[in-house]
């Protein structure tokens, strides 16, 4: 549902025009009949334009003409010249003050729906995310490069299988819709194959499927697939993406880089070159005790860059973070530390999930 309009206005969008007024008010006082101060009642409603609608800007200016008579009254300079063009000229002031706040008013309702999309497409690129299944409990959070935006080309996905989960981190290559467009179907393919009877090492291949039958060919994607028991087993799937970050019970942490590298998502034709013959993804196998935990994320976090244009060195600074003893409030602070090294958070788009073991089935 559309958010009306004159929502956007805030309660505050009176007080600038009448403080101003009330200003004019002062000096004109001060200053006598004699300095001809009435035109600039007309400040009431051409500040009203900056926050408020067409609504408030009638009314300060109905008070801005009010004030003019008044003070014409007090002066004895009712009936003459000076107060017809103040008048005249805060008609003409309060046209156009209309018409600037009318215009105004239609493009933030149109930043709401945008917003309200871009809401919708989150919901379907990094959806919430099953946050307990038995001991393995999951937390995610994305961070879009374009402040004014939600979405990006980035994404995650969980779901429910016998005995734990799967999971999919991806990041997509390029940016705008034909990415969006991209992550949807390599969502939707991710679904479809996990939560049927294909074995994790099928999953690639049927994303493999869906890229090559529905996109251009010139699409690519970088990605984990991984597979956790409740026993705390792990398998895992690189496609040329970043190495997911293990933190042990005793706080070291490792990277859990893959048993054979592989190209990304999208790239099978490739394969029919040289040394990438052999390429598919090969499984990599660690096991997580109790309290251990495993962050995947895509390069918005690991090539973020400092002003000298270092990447942000996650063995080294990420010990901190990830050792809050509540997930959602270590990705937080990892996200905080980030900024701390680049001096701004990052000008890429950046997906973080938490996988954290809290016990053995």
């Amino acid at each position: 549902m559309k958010t009306p309009a004159y929502h956007l206005a805030t309660h505050r969008s009176w007080a600038v025009p009448s403080a101003a007024m009330s200003i004019v008010v002062v000096a004109a006082t001060a200053a006598g009949p004699g300095f001809g101060l009435l035109p600039l009642y007309a400040a009431g409603p051409a500040l009203a334009a900056a926050r408020g609608t067409t609504v408030t800007v009638l009314s300060m200016a109905a008070v801005a003409a009010g004030l003019c008579l008044f003070s014409a009254t007090m002066d004895g300079n009712l009936g003459q010249t000076r107060l017809l063009i103040a008048l005249g000229g805060n008609a003409v002031v309060t046209a156009a003050a209309c018409y600037v706040s009318r215009v105004r008013c239609r493009a933030e309702q149109d930043l709401v729906d945008v917003r309200e999309v871009a809401e919708v497409v989150q919901d379907v690129l990094v959806p919430p995310l099953p946050s307990q299944d038995g001991p393995i409990r999951l937390t995610g959070s994305y961070l879009s490069a374009t402040k004014a935006a939600r979405v990006g080309g980035d994404l995650y996905q969980a779901v429910h299988v016998t005995d734990g989960v799967r999971i999919m981190v991806a990041d997509v290559q390029g940016k705008g819709l034909d990415a969006l467009h991209t992550a949807t179907l390599v969502l939707n393919a991710f679904r479809d194959a996990a939560r049927g009877p294909h074995s994790l090492e099928e999953v690639p291949a049927h994303i493999e499927e869906a890229l090559g039958s529905r996109t251009e060919g010139d699409r690519f994607v970088t990605g984990i697939i991984a597979e956790v028991h409740h026993d705390g087993t792990v398998d895992l799937l690189n496609c040329g993406h970043p190495a997911p970050l293990v933190r042990r019970a005793d706080g070291t942490l490792e990277l859990a880089h893959p048993a054979e590298p592989a190209p990304p998502l999208g790239l099978t034709g490739l394969r029919e070159f040289g040394d990438l013959d052999a390429a598919a993804p090969v499984a990599t196998h660690l096991v997580l005790a109790p309290g251990e935990r495993m962050l995947f994320y895509t390069d918005g976090l690991s090539e973020a860059r400092d002003p000298e244009g270092e990447f942000y060195p996650v063995l080294d600074r990420a010990q901190g973070p990830l050792g809050h003893p509540e997930p959602d409030l270590a990705l937080e602070q990892l996200r905080a530390d980030v900024e701390i090294h680049t001096g701004s958070g990052g000008d890429d788009d950046s997906a973080l999930l938490l996988l954290h073991l809290e016990g053995v089935a």
